[in-house]
């Protein structure tokens, strides 16, 4: 793994194709948003559906902030915070609801935030277009392979982070609460503190994420920033790779990323597609990819077991 990393790392220098370049920095953004979902989803049994609003008011935070003169590095640092604030902010509300409740709770939330800021110029001026639009100002001297690090950092990143969780005592909690949350309560498992904990941590780094993700694009505006795109993208990278698994996202991540591309010339039925890929996954392979290998080998084994004796 050290040496794909660096490898990767190496793609601004060793003169690889821009497109190149644009796939891999899709799929880091990718891979850490669907890490955090599935931290989410798969180990702490929150059904999240609003992770597009975490991701919006960050890049709104960063872009508004170089409007107002604060660096766009610190306006990162801004919208991780602002996101982090946000997630604290609605876990009262959101955390009385559960199972599928929870789903449409959390659901409404990035619509509430588009229609807010389709009505709100932040920073002034007069309504243009469909919506409070803007630009990223101040961010002439950045180059391309100083933003594409940064993914790199935030993909890597959110791996390496939950393998720290996994193998903590937060993730031991998470399990406990996803398996059963009364029978967690009841061996004195803070239940409302540790799902707390790992929304915020999911804000926090999908935050993050969008964050750069607008610094690249140079753009922000509520019609494509808290959409429902974002939440299928996640959903089916970790699906389709196999949810409740460390290497799933990061299979299902790169099959999200090739269908992105495929699919943009399609973009009236992007979603439609995608939604009919995620129903026959969930038929046919409700543990995604890994599962199947995980099962084929096993069948192997097995076979192979039966055939000495």
């Amino acid at each position: 793994m050290v040496a794909s990393v660096i490898l990767l790392a190496l793609f601004p220098f060793i003169g690889v194709p821009r497109s190149w370049l644009l796939y891999a920095f899709n799929f880091f953004i990718y891979l850490a948003m669907a890490n955090m979902w599935n931290l989410l989803a798969g180990y702490s049994g929150l059904i999240s559906l609003c992770q597009p609003a975490f991701l919006g008011l960050a890049g709104y935070a960063m872009t508004i902030g170089t409007w107002v003169g604060i660096p766009w590095w610190a306006g990162i640092i801004g919208g991780v915070i602002t996101a982090s604030i946000f997630a604290f902010l609605i876990s009262g509300a959101v955390f009385r609801l559960s199972g599928t409740y929870f789903a449409i709770g959390t659901l409404v939330v990035p619509e509430a935030l588009r229609m807010i800021f389709y009505l709100w110029r932040p920073v002034g001026g007069e309504m243009s277009g469909a919506g409070a639009g803007y630009m990223v100002k101040g961010i002439g001297d950045v180059s391309s392979a100083m933003i594409y690090w940064l993914a790199l950092v935030v993909g890597v990143g959110s791996v390496c982070l939950m393998r720290l969780i996994l193998t903590s005592k937060l993730g031991l909690g998470l399990a406990l609460i996803r398996d059963n949350e009364r029978s967690a309560a009841s061996c004195g498992v803070s239940v409302f503190r540790l799902k707390l904990c790992s929304f915020i941590i999911a804000a926090s780094v999908t935050g993050l994420a969008g964050a750069i993700y607008y610094l690249n694009q140079g753009y922000i505006e509520p019609s494509g920033t808290f959409n429902v795109k974002w939440t299928m993208s996640l959903l089916l990278a970790t699906v389709i790779g196999g949810i409740r698994t460390e290497e799933g996202p990061i299979l299902g991540t790169v099959i999200v990323v090739f269908l992105y591309f495929l699919l943009a010339r399609y973009a009236g039925y992007s979603l439609l597609i995608q939604g009919v890929i995620l129903i026959c996954i969930m038929l046919l392979s409700p543990q995604g990819i890994v599962g199947l290998l995980r099962r084929s080998r096993h069948y192997r084994n097995l076979a192979h077991f039966m055939s000495k004796q």
